[in-house]
Formats: C-alpha cells, sequence, structure tokens
C-alpha cells in the first residue's frame, strides 16, 4: 500500500467514525426527549415490568402497561436472536413498527365512524335481480388454471410490502408479530374513550422504540465488536495517552 492509498484509507476511516458518532447523538437527543414526554405517565421502566405498578392516570397507558408485560418478552427473545448483523435487527424493528401501525390504523378508523353510522351501514339491503339467488355463473377455467390461481402467495411477502430491510429479519419480525397481533388489538379495542386510543396508539409505539433500543445495548455489550486489519492498524498507531474504552474518534 503505498501512502497516497494509506492517506485515502486513513480519511475513510475518520470519516466513518465521525458519522457514527453524529448518529449517536442524534439518536441520543431524540431518546432524551421522548422519555421526557412519558415521566408524566410514569410508564418507562429500567427493565420489563415484572410488578404490578401503581395505576397510571390514564386507563389507556394502564392498558398499555399490561399488554407490554405480554409482549416484550416475546418480541425480546426473537430480536436478540438475531446475531448475524445489525441489518438483520433493524429489518425486525422496522417490520414489527410497521406492522403495529397497519394493525391499529382500521382499529382507530372503525372507532371514529360512530354507531349511527355503522348502523345506517348494516341496514342496507342488496339486491341485483330477481334471479340474484340462483348460481348461474359458469366457470370455464381449467383445473390448472383454478389451481394456479388459487394457490395462496407467501404471506411474508405481503406483511413486508411497505419496509424494505433484510429478509430474515422480516421473516423474523413475521413470526413474532403474529404470537402478539391478537393481544395487541384486542388492548386497544377494550378502549372507547378518544383520548385513551390516542395514548394507547402513540406510546405504544414510542416504547417499542424504546426496548428496541434497549434491547440493541444489551446485545451490543455481550457480542463481540467486529474489526480489521485497517481498523486495528489505526488504533495501533494512536497514541497511549489517547487510546480508551470510550474513546469513540480515532487520532490519526
Amino acid at each position: 500500500m503505498n501512502s497516497n492509498e494509506e492517506t485515502i484509507l486513513r480519511e475513510s476511516i475518520r470519516s466513518i467514525i465521525r458519522h457514527v458518532k453524529s448518529k449517536r447523538l442524534d439518536e441520543e437527543k431524540e431518546l432524551r426527549q421522548i422519555i421526557q414526554k412519558m415521566m408524566d405517565f410514569d410508564l418507562l421502566e429500567a427493565q420489563t415490568p415484572d410488578v404490578d405498578p401503581s395505576p397510571n392516570k390514564s386507563t389507556g397507558i394502564n392498558v398499555l402497561e399490561d399488554l407490554l408485560k405480554k409482549i416484550i418478552p416475546i418480541l425480546e427473545i426473537d430480536y436478540k436472536s438475531l446475531t448475524t448483523s445489525s441489518e438483520q435487527r433493524d429489518s425486525y424493528r422496522a417490520h414489527v413498527l410497521n406492522a403495529v401501525e397497519n394493525s391499529l390504523t382500521p382499529a382507530k378508523l372503525n372507532n371514529q365512524a360512530g354507531e349511527e353510522e355503522a348502523a345506517s351501514l348494516e341496514e342496507i339491503d342488496i339486491t341485483v335481480g330477481d334471479d340474484a339467488g340462483e348460481d348461474k355463473f359458469i366457470d370455464i377455467r381449467t383445473d390448472a388454471e383454478k389451481a394456479a390461481e388459487e394457490e395462496e402467495a407467501d404471506p411474508r411477502d405481503s406483511f413486508g410490502a411497505d419496509v424494505d430491510g433484510d429478509e430474515t429479519g422480516r421473516n423474523m419480525a413475521y413470526q413474532s408479530y403474529k404470537k402478539v397481533e391478537s393481544n395487541i388489538i384486542d388492548s386497544y379495542e377494550l378502549l372507547a374513550n378518544p383520548e385513551d386510543q390516542e395514548l394507547f396508539f402513540d406510546y405504544l409505539i414510542a416504547n417499542l422504540k424504546l426496548y428496541f433500543e434497549k434491547f440493541e445495548e444489551e446485545l451490543a455489550s455481550e457480542l463481540p465488536e467486529p474489526t480489521n486489519q485497517a481498523y486495528d492498524m489505526a488504533k495501533q498507531e494512536q497514541p497511549a495517552d489517547q487510546a480508551g474504552p470510550d474513546d469513540i474518534e480515532l487520532d490519526l
């Protein structure tokens, strides 16, 4: 490696480290803002709740606490099993959050519809001629064509249709979400008060993000840190008095 290539390599390493450090600071700032908002409801705990806390100010938050006790341990186990790469975990997180929003959005719209409108829709009677009850349709498809049309697509494809990301992370998220989806929907549908519904939805999304951050921090301390020859070379040349376990930026 000539001196010019070595200089370019060092600049690249320095740029990557700056980017990582900046991203961490931005994420930490966003996380602190979310935590500050949530302190009014005493919802966030240092670890998964394992005791019955005092009631909160909102029924929606109380219902959410009960839900988190059921679903967080499931999501934690599956999330922490994705150890091959951070891309798998990023994909898992994105797909789970997207699935929660997709599941609760129809429920939110239904609750906003109002009882009078729902009742009027039930009274609508649709008929198509006098022979509507008789099946006169002649299906001319071959057996092969029927089989091809009836063959179901992989449900994991539709599950991840709106989200890009690692396929393994998507598949694991699909498996996890099947375990918790009914709990999430059932808990939300307990609530009829619009304020409770709004708090439940907002704080569910916020808590899922916070717990995923917590899982990632715990996992980072358990997994061996990846390295390469360029990093090792640069690290060895760093002055001893500047090196340290918490030193992120290299002095190249």
